[in-house]
């Protein structure tokens, strides 16, 4: 397999990680937003943080797991670096 077709490989399922995580989000906040208002309509007892609260603790670490920080990182910039110091 040629590096192309690595890189290739690699973009897609890294797009793929992204839509999943934008997919989660975008659930979590349409939720959250309904149960929000079942809460306020319902007198506001305000247990809407509780899901609020653990929900987004997921989507946190997904976030962080899809972001550069998350998998490859190091080798991502331990190689970047290195390129750049040859071209010095």
């Amino acid at each position: 397999m040629e590096e192309k077709d690595i890189k290739l490989l690699r973009a897609q399922e890294r797009v793929k990680e992204l839509k999943g995580f934008y997919n989660h989000l975008i659930i979590y906040s349409v939720i959250m937003a309904i149960l929000f208002f079942i809460d306020y309509s319902d007198g506001g007892n305000w247990w809407v943080h509780w899901p609020i609260i653990g929900w987004g603790i997921f989507v946190v670490i997904q976030g962080i797991g899809v972001s550069k920080i998350g998998k490859g990182w190091e080798d991502k910039k331990i190689k970047e670096i290195m390129e750049k110091e040859e071209k010095k």
